[in-house]
């Protein structure tokens, strides 16, 4: 299994943050935009350890070469409960450089939305530290 799941499931954002290429990009689920670069990345995914509770990667599906692959998951987001995909595309160097993120039902990604939104300002500061 990749270690990504594991990372998050522990929330170890330090872990998670030394997984990404510096040209990671970052899909989210309420968003149209993408997000480029590790700073940004790592900055939504701290956010999203403090967004999404009790996170539980409840399958993985890779294809042979272990450089795509889905983690489906469950979570509860403001007291919704969610169904998630984080899919993921890792680099010659075994660093992630793509995630989208997929959530429903769509009560569920209104949630992530709110949330996200609340924390919009201090992702950016983050990022802009980094």
């Amino acid at each position: 299994m990749h270690p990504f799941p594991k990372a998050i499931e522990n929330g170890d954002a330090d872990a998670v943050a030394a997984l990404l290429a510096d040209d990671v990009v970052f899909t989210g689920p309420v968003t149209v935009e993408s997000y480029p670069g590790k700073a940004i990345t790592a900055a939504i995914l701290r956010g999203a350890l403090l967004i999404y509770e009790d996170i539980t990667y409840i399958r993985e599906i890779a294809n042979p070469d272990g450089r795509n692959h889905a983690f489906v998951f469950t979570a509860t987001v403001a007291g919704k409960q969610i169904q998630g995909c984080d899919l993921l595309h890792v680099d010659c160097d075994g660093k992630i450089d793509e995630i989208t993120v997929m959530v429903r039902p769509l009560s569920a990604a209104q949630a992530v939305a709110e949330a996200a939104g609340a924390l919009s300002e201090q992702t950016a500061r983050e990022a802009a530290e980094q």
